[in-house]
């Protein structure tokens, strides 16, 4: 690798520090550029390598671990995080761990599910406006009104939430298991109604897949409501032949525009097994460069809806984070105790498939449109 010098990087108070791109940093990074080189041009790398290096040393002095979501930025996810995946791997990781301290390469509610499950670790988030449109849109007091109104109906909450909602929460689900885990729990609670919470889209989705009937709530995510069925016929206009692969979190007419629709790790698995010509991931900008570098014969178009949260964390305020020890994510003891239990009951679920979406019979779904 060349060397160009001493970056500077970001307009960001944080991110302004000048960290040499020295020999001793090419020899620490040359071999993890190697992995993201088709997507992080070569000029772009002595920006990246001075905090990776940094970084990776300090994670082993102080015994701790990164966990990077699939939408976290190329250079996090392939040369910092030492576990990598979706919501529900990473919260299995976070259960498992024997790290000291845990830093959330992700939004705010994933590190407090790691803090829910790690209650004795110290948990970090890089950036406190890390935050997500879903977890924002209810809260323990909104679950509490819905339990009043649908008594005996179990409460199965996305993780895409706050640590108050969850302690309200019978089990939680992901996208990787939604379906599986509203049978499991209206054959277990004794219901034929669930009220799952908080995301329309994917509950809608889920709806055509179940013959449970769905409560939902008004929340969605401000990534993946924003694409539409128009936006996959004019991808497949211009890109005949295209495999469009899309994120039950997007409204139910993208879905049934799609080849096919699945969690992150589903989309990801999908092009792996299936290894398609060319293909398009309906779903935050990063996935896309991340599932790329492992499939180099794949050919990706790439629509882009950033998200806002996930791009808080960057590589500089990883290195701050773990500096300063910054920001500890704390929760009431009593919460941790009662959210704990819907997280477990998820992990401990066998989880016998993945949840693949498609639209089999029209879905019976009461929207609850505002909070009650």
């Amino acid at each position: 690798m060349p060397d160009f010098g001493e970056p500077f990087i970001g307009d960001n108070a944080k991110e302004t520090t000048r960290l040499p791109y020295t020999k001793e940093v090419r020899e620490k990074t040359d071999h993890l550029y190697e992995r993201v080189a088709s997507v992080i041009p070569e000029i772009e790398w002595p920006a990246h390598a001075p905090y990776i290096a940094a970084i990776n040393d300090l994670k082993n002095e102080m015994n701790a671990v990164i966990l990077a979501h699939n939408y976290m930025t190329p250079e996090i996810f392939n040369c910092v995080g030492d576990f990598a995946g979706d919501s529900l791997q990473l919260a299995k990781e976070a259960a498992k761990t024997d790290a000291d301290i845990i830093v959330q390469a992700g939004v705010h509610f994933m590190a407090e599910t790691s803090k829910i499950l790690c209650p004795e670790k110290t948990v970090l988030i890089p950036d406190l406006r890390a935050g997500c449109s879903l977890a924002s849109s209810i809260t323990g007091a909104d679950v509490r009104l819905l339990k009043q109104k649908y008594p005996g109906a179990p409460v199965v909450t996305y993780v895409n939430t706050t640590a108050d909602v969850k302690a309200e929460t019978d089990i939680c689900c992901t996208s990787s298991n939604a379906v599986e885990v509203v049978e499991y729990a209206a054959k277990e609670w004794g219901s034929d109604t669930v009220l799952f919470l908080p995301d329309q889209y994917l509950a809608k989705n889920v709806a055509a897949m179940t013959d449970v009937k769905i409560v939902t709530w008004a929340g969605a995510c401000e990534v993946h409501e924003r694409f539409t069925a128009e936006d996959i016929r004019e991808i497949r206009e211009g890109r005949p032949g295209v495999i469009v692969l899309a994120h039950p979190e997007c409204p139910p007419g993208v879905l049934a525009e799609a080849d096919f629709a699945g969690s992150t790790s589903g989309m990801s698995n999908y092009v792996k097994e299936n290894q398609p010509d060319h293909v398009v991931l309906i779903t935050e900008c990063s996935m896309s460069d991340n599932v790329a570098l492992e499939n180099p014969n794949v050919n990706f178009v790439r629509p882009c809806n950033l998200c806002p949260h996930m791009k808080r964390i960057t590589l500089p305020k990883i290195l701050s984070s773990l500096q300063n020890r910054e920001f500890e994510v704390t929760i009431p003891a009593d919460i941790i105790e009662k959210a704990r239990r819907p997280i477990e009951r998820m992990i401990d679920l066998p989880l016998k498939r993945q949840s693949m979406y498609n639209h089999q019979h029209a879905p019976e779904v009461a929207a609850i449109e505002a909070r009650v």
